[in-house]
């Protein structure tokens, strides 16, 4: 009878084993499935937001120097039913662009950078609204903004517009309508000069006078000439 006892509790172990061996290979199969669904899914996200930023052009505009961004930031918002002036070959005070419509003026600072913007950009805009006669003012970049200046920008009511608004900006509009950035880069071809002092490229810079080139070595090198 203690034989059968312990052979029967032996089948009924081994029973238990395999059934929870099997339960086991069911739920690995399971979650290997939801895994392969999981992966796939985030893949097909991610390859539909990889198509919207191509589609933005975005990095054709990373490539962009800063009077090509200007350009296409007034063709953009000219698109968009603005009347645009690119204020660079006069001096432009603080704004790259002016923008009219509807009896309304914006004062734009356009900040074509590698890096987040600072206060800087912020200060410059608002000391340009009394210039132009401007109703309000806003900075375009194709990067980020400091915390300090998405401060300074909310204490004086200038609208930051940053590199995902900017996509998102671009993504709403009609295809046929929004300029091409490749285009506006053959448009306004980059203008590389070189120091006849150091030897090191000569970049646009500007003053309240307009603009000038000047030495990159800067301030070891102070070279300058006209536009």
């Amino acid at each position: 009878m203690t034989q059968q006892n312990h052979l029967t509790r032996m089948v009924f172990c081994f029973a238990i084993v395999e059934t929870c061996r099997g339960y086991l290979l069911v739920a690995g199969i399971a979650f290997g499935i939801l895994l392969g669904l999981a992966m796939g899914i985030r893949f097909w996200i991610d390859s539909i937001a990889q198509e919207k930023l191509r589609r933005s052009g975005i990095a054709e505009i990373d490539k962009m120097d800063g009077r090509q961004f200007e350009h296409y930031l007034g063709l953009l918002f000219h698109s968009q039913g603005y009347k645009t002036t690119v204020t660079r070959a006069a001096g432009d005070y603080g704004a790259d662009l002016i923008l009219e419509q509807n009896g309304r003026k914006v004062a734009v600072q356009a900040k074509r950078y590698s890096k987040n913007v600072g206060i800087d950009a912020v200060q410059q805009i608002v000391g340009a609204l009394a210039h132009y006669g401007a109703n309000a003012a806003w900075v375009v970049t194709n990067r980020d903004f400091t915390d300090a200046a998405y401060k300074l920008a909310a204490s004086n009511g200038v609208r930051l517009i940053n590199r995902e608004a900017l996509i998102e900006m671009i993504q709403r509009m009609n295809t046929a309508a929004k300029p091409n950035p490749k285009q506006v880069r053959a448009q306004f071809p980059q203008q590389k000069l070189q120091c006849d002092r150091c030897g090191s490229q000569m970049v646009v810079r500007k003053s309240t006078k307009g603009e000038f080139y000047g030495c990159s070595s800067f301030p070891k090198c102070r070279n300058t000439k006209a536009v």
